[in-house]
């Protein structure tokens, strides 16, 4: 059946919004319609909440990102590793989590702080979504029936409204209760951090853009930190899964399969510096709550049997973390303080902030207290790691915001795609050009043809290919 492009009517069908043909087809009797309806609220919210961890995990724009990045390699079905082409339909996050979070920010019977939160979690979604088209619907999306062929909106446009509307939210949230949050459980202060810190790294992205301190990228950036951002670890943004029907996305990883690896690329980055992150990265077990490490990274970008080869013969090649960090109960980080502290030490070397010395030291080390690993004597010292005011100190920077990041392929993809660091080596078995941005569905140039041909030609040369860089993407970045 032809698949219809209609960015969020039909999840209105999902949501009961239409359907019934007279008011006698259900009734009202003994119901009370407002409490109902709140209790649909706080479900779309808990419900959104859990969509938005695939961002950071196993979801599609995170694990193709995560392979792009090499934070991981295939192991059995080699394909996006080899830069297959990765033509991907994003309608489900409008018709999905994007739409939910509408439903939410334009009911009535929404408390106050479930919009804020609603439109924090929404604007995650759309820089996700953006990063990885580029140009996508945004102004005009969420529209239903009054919106059903939306334009696709410049990227720099789109991370305009994503900064402004975080920013909003942000100054929304008050003392009151947020029924539904199971990322804060209710913290409307952790709210308030976690805009802000979202507000930092989406503006330091633009930061090729928007270079200079008195540019709207820094003016946000320095906005959103005298605001209160996620500093130290107990701050993180993430959500701990209860297990039972509500696993981990890290522990479904290998149930019942083994599809993808820690990569060679990041055992031996993290060799090469002696970092022992090494450890948690990488596990050399299946089994969920196992604590052999492993540190025999997956070499990257390997056809089928060149890559089964190896795995047979290193079985104990590295899982993607460590055992007891994929059990069912286990916690996917969305944003960490390891992240936020690193950006503002690029924030800080690019002029945009007050000179912080102590930032790139204090990132690294949260990094360390996040994954439980003792920080080694010399570390931060060492030629690989310390910062000499040199031309190379961006390049480390990197590095290091790649590390902490691990293995959030989101994240991981957007420092390669924007800094071209750390230096990586395009898959040997490649089969196309390295992926700067997902290509759109065939769908979109028969169903919204007009604004597809238009999104189209403002992509450089004028192709709808996986080679063309992001907007804020420079030439020095990537392949």
């Amino acid at each position: 059946m032809k698949k219809r492009y209609i960015y969020a009517l039909t999840a209105l069908f999902s949501l009961g919004v239409v359907g019934c043909n007279k008011p006698t087809d259900f009734g009202d009797a003994n119901t009370n319609p407002a409490q109902v309806n709140t209790k649909l609220l706080n479900a779309l919210l808990t419900n959104s909440c859990l969509a938005i961890t695939g961002y950071s995990s196993n979801g599609t724009l995170s694990i193709n990102g995560a392979q792009y990045s090499q934070y991981i390699s295939e192991t059995q079905y080699s394909g996006t590793s080899l830069y297959n082409l990765p033509q991907i339909d994003f309608t489900g996050y409008y018709t999905g989590v994007l739409f939910d979070l509408q439903s939410i920010i334009d009911d009535k019977n929404a408390t106050k702080n479930q919009i804020a939160v609603s439109k924090i979690l929404q604007q995650y979604t759309f820089w996700a979504v953006t990063d990885s088209w580029g140009d996508v619907p945004y102004s005009e999306a969420l529209k239903g029936i009054n919106g059903i062929k939306p334009k696709y909106d410049d990227q720099k446009d789109i991370y305009a409204g994503i900064l402004s509307t975080l920013a909003t939210a942000a100054g929304e949230l008050d003392n009151s209760a947020i029924p539904g949050d199971i990322i804060f459980n209710g913290d409307a202060s952790a709210w308030k951090k976690a805009a802000n810190s979202l507000i930092m790294l989406v503006s330091l992205q633009e930061s090729k853009k928007y270079p200079t301190a008195a540019g709207p990228a820094a003016t946000a950036f320095k906005n959103a930190m005298a605001g209160g951002y996620i500093s130290t670890n107990a701050d993180n943004m993430k959500l701990k899964y209860p297990g039972g029907n509500y696993k981990s996305r890290w522990w479904s990883v290998y149930d019942g399969r083994k599809d993808y690896g820690e990569s060679k690329t990041m055992t031996d980055k993290l060799g090469s510096l002696g970092d022992g992150r090494i450890n948690p990265f990488g596990g050399e077990s299946d089994q969920a709550g196992n604590v052999a490490t492993s540190s025999v990274g997956v070499p990257y970008g390997l056809k089928r049997d060149n890559v089964i080869k190896f795995t047979d013969a290193n079985t104990n090649w590295a899982r993607i973390l460590r055992g007891d960090l994929r059990k069912e109960d286990g916690t996917v980080n969305i944003v960490t303080a390891a992240e936020v502290t690193l950006a503002i030490a690029e924030a800080s070397k690019l002029g945009w902030v007050t000179t912080d010395p102590t930032a790139y030291n204090r990132g690294i080390t949260l990094s360390f207290e996040q994954w439980g690993v003792t920080l080694p004597a010399g570390y931060l010292t060492s030629g690989g790691v310390v910062l000499t005011n040199g031309a190379n100190d961006i390049e480390k920077i990197s590095t290091q915001r790649w590390i902490a990041s691990y293995p959030n392929g989101h994240m991981g993809w957007d420092i390669y795609r924007k800094s071209g660091f750390p230096v990586l080596t395009p898959a040997p078995d490649a089969v196309g050009a390295f992926v700067n941005r997902f290509v759109y569905a065939t769908s979109e140039s028969t169903t919204n043809t007009v604004n597809y041909k238009a999104a189209v030609a403002k992509i450089p040369g004028g192709k709808d290919v996986q080679e063309a860089k992001v907007w804020w993407a420079t030439d020095g970045a990537a392949q």
